[in-house]
């Protein structure tokens, strides 16, 4: 990552010298094990304690709770280039990110003081829970419910695909806690829950990408949580708590969609390069030219993409829209890329001595999480109409 971008970015001395550690970290630790670690399906265990030392679980966590407080231009930046040499690692914190940005947002100042110091450090590990059997982009048709017991709220339901399950340790669960209110947003709150009794794991999802990383049911069976650990100690709240942490995790998919893009553009432009094909490297034979174009361009524009909207997120406004096109091109242009660069390698990209596989497989997920581009597509266009009334 040269400094002149870093510098024609805005990132000051202190940002350019996190950036360049992640560089070697990533160069140094990441790459090396990717490979091996996604194949076995195998969780990174020395990964995540290198992950700690380097602060990236209190990334966006303001300083005052022990953080680096990161502005979201940064993360973005760390993000992808940490995708560009292994997706996976990449969720292992956003999705902690985004349950600790709830807090930080949403949470009382006790709540704050609770629970951020710890997240920031990684002692505490976890996530967000969403997504249900028969829940997934409608949250509110959750079934999860939390009903007032004196002191405590008592949580029964089940979560899916839910990142960090295995060996996280916390978790931010919607639920409902007023099951018959109408819209039934109204009725849904954001807890924090940590593992114990009543809170048990279930099965760990097998994947065809995004390996080595936990997926994970999460069963509440009365599971008693105290009354404090609901965000903000406001009911009904828990529907714009999480939602409006999908910005970052949707800035996060987008950037993790550059790294993707971006990877697949480098070793597609290198082997093409290196591969000959009637007398000539096949660079220069034109149906290979205009895929490298495409791809090229692809890549670029992902990146204005996410550097509008990780902006725009670091002044406090809205930015579902700048988001949510950042993260539908960013995903798209990920697919399009490994599709191309996997056709660029012709036979050799199905063999799992090249990493271009690895881009195919991961690659579509950024088109699923935290929110289809179907969904992505709905609220670009509504926000459009919004902000442009005739």
């Amino acid at each position: 990552m040269a400094a002149n971008t870093q510098q024609a970015a805005g990132f000051t001395d202190e940002d350019m010298q996190i950036l360049d550690s992640i560089d070697r970290w990533v160069d140094g630790e990441v790459k090396p094990i990717a490979r091996k670690f996604d194949q076995a399906d195998e969780y990174p265990h020395d990964l995540v304690e290198q992950m700690k030392e380097l602060g990236l679980f209190g990334a966006t966590i303001d300083p005052e709770y022990g953080g680096l407080g990161l502005s979201a231009s940064v993360y973005a930046r760390i993000v992808a280039r940490i995708a560009e040499a292994w997706m996976a690692p990449t969720g292992i914190f956003n999705s902690h990110l985004i349950m600790a940005a709830a807090v930080q947002r949403h949470g009382t100042d006790a709540q704050k003081q609770k629970w951020l110091p710890r997240f920031a450090t990684g002692e505490l590990r976890g996530g967000i829970g969403l997504t249900e059997p028969n829940a997934g982009t409608d949250l509110q048709g959750i079934r999860t419910v939390a009903r007032r017991d004196g002191d405590h709220y008592v949580l029964d339901g089940t979560k899916t695909w839910i990142t960090n399950g295995v060996h996280g340790s916390c978790f931010a669960i919607l639920t409902k806690t007023d099951p018959q209110a109408t819209p039934a947003h109204k009725g849904m709150s954001l807890f924090l829950a940590e593992k114990g009794e009543g809170f048990t794991v279930g099965k760990k999802l097998k994947k065809l990408g995004y390996r080595a990383i936990d997926s994970a049911e999460l069963v509440f069976e009365n599971c008693r949580v105290p009354a404090d650990q609901l965000i903000g100690e406001q009911e009904g709240r828990g529907f714009q708590h999480a939602v409006g942490g999908l910005e970052l995790g949707r800035i996060n998919i987008a950037a993790r969609g550059v790294g993707l893009a971006s990877a697949a553009f480098k070793d597609a432009l290198r082997y093409s390069q290196e591969r000959k094909t009637f007398g000539k490297p096949i660079c220069n034979h034109q149906a290979i030219q205009l895929k490298l174009a495409e791809m090229a361009t692809r890549l670029e524009a992902s990146k204005l993409l996410v550097e509008q909207a990780a902006r725009k997120y670091d002044t406090g406004e809205r930015c579902d829209l700048e988001a949510g096109m950042a993260k539908l091109h960013a995903s798209e242009a990920a697919v399009a890329n490994s599709m191309d660069a996997m056709r660029i390698f012709g036979g050799y990209s199905y063999s799992t001595e090249y990493d271009v596989e690895r881009y195919f497989r991961d690659s579509p997920l950024m088109c699923i999480g935290e929110g289809t581009n179907e969904m992505q597509r709905i609220i670009i266009a509504r926000q459009l109409v919004e902000r442009h009334p005739a």
